[in-house]
């Protein structure tokens, strides 16, 4: 390079480094609870439960966060609810669940401390069954979709809200079987379809299907499909096969879709027309919806079926929870003369 000349470098432009944003606040601890139960695929009604038995535990404690409490302290909230409280054997259990939940998948605590707080013992109690003609009685003062719904839970072994969450596309009328999505213990199982519903529930599918035709011109129509899949199959939310056997009147708006969406009837429809008209027939029994899954057990058991074949039909995971049945069947003396009747 000649003396006097300049040489000239290309200069490197400034990287712009942005600033490091201050660490974001940890999620709340309810938010937390979700967010562990979400990633297990837990039920929404066992979020509900857990969040609920967790916002009362810290309440209790005067706010105080649950990692600075210890097993006592545990004790004092589960012998509050039995004494103050006055729950049962099964909310003090659920309650002492979701504590275990909190510290065990939560707070990463192990549970090993927890060790000594005693769970409550369950009373054994014998389901209420219905008699065969206290069920035709019960179903002689319900119509419409109300005793289709029963006929179902009668005829099948459902659960309520089995009944209600039940899709166009698991009734199969070739084979008379029901499929159950997503039952207790997140399980399926298929079930019988009774014979003496199929022109009921055919007619009454018909008249459902003009509903979602009528709500598919109207911009409308789509119902929320399980987990994951709304995003993978877009369109299959309006499909036919999708849509609930037993539709709510009203929509909904959805705001995780952004759109309107028709919803399974609720629980509370069935109940209530349930309780009203075990109450017009004048049976002195504690009926609710599920005394005819227990009915339709003790009636197959009755007409000679395998307990075996029974516990399949109901989705028991033990054979030991469908045994109780047979203690029902044993009531009344079936088999057994009393020496009172020989006098």
């Amino acid at each position: 390079m000649s003396p006097g000349r300049i040489r000239y470098e290309r200069s490197r432009p400034a990287v712009y480094v942005r600033p490091m944003a201050p660490n974001p606040d940890p999620p709340r601890l309810l938010a937390q609870v979700r967010a562990a139960i979400r990633v297990r695929h837990y039920s929404l009604r066992t979020e509900q439960a857990y969040v609920g038995w967790i916002r009362r535990y810290v309440r209790f404690h005067g706010t105080r966060h649950p990692g600075t409490l210890e097993a006592g302290d545990v004790a004092r909230f589960l012998t509050h609810l039995a004494t103050r409280g006055a729950v049962g054997a099964s909310t003090q259990n659920q309650a002492l669940s979701a504590l275990l939940f909190l510290y065990r998948d939560v707070l990463g605590r192990d549970f090993g401390w927890l060790s000594g707080v005693t769970r409550a013992k369950r009373p054994k109690r014998l389901p209420v069954v219905l008699s065969r003609g206290e069920v035709r009685t019960v179903l002689d003062r319900l119509s419409g979709t109300r005793r289709l719904m029963v006929e179902l839970l009668y005829g099948s072994g459902l659960r309520l809200l089995e009944c209600l969450a039940l899709r166009v596309k698991d009734a199969d009328f070739a084979t008379h079987q029901l499929t159950v999505r997503g039952g207790k213990g997140a399980k399926d199982r298929i079930t019988l379809f009774p014979a003496a519903v199929t022109a009921r529930l055919a007619e009454h599918l018909e008249g459902v299907k003009s509903y979602h035709e009528r709500d598919r011109r109207n911009g409308t129509g789509r119902v929320r499909l399980p987990e994951a899949l709304d995003r993978k199959y877009p369109g299959a939310g309006l499909e036919w096969a999708w849509q609930y056997v037993f539709p709510a009147t009203r929509l909904h708006w959805d705001r995780s879709m952004d759109a309107w969406t028709r919803h399974h009837l609720h629980e509370s429809v069935l109940q209530r027309a349930v309780k009203q008209a075990v109450a017009d027939a004048g049976i002195a029994k504690r009926v609710s919806c599920h005394t005819f899954r227990h009915s339709f057990a003790t009636h197959l058991l009755e007409d000679g079926y395998d307990i075996r074949t029974v516990q399949e039909l109901l989705g028991h995971k033990d054979v030991s929870t469908t045994m109780i049945y047979t203690h029902v069947l044993n009531r009344g003396g079936r088999g057994v003369r009393s020496p009172m009747d020989a006098l």
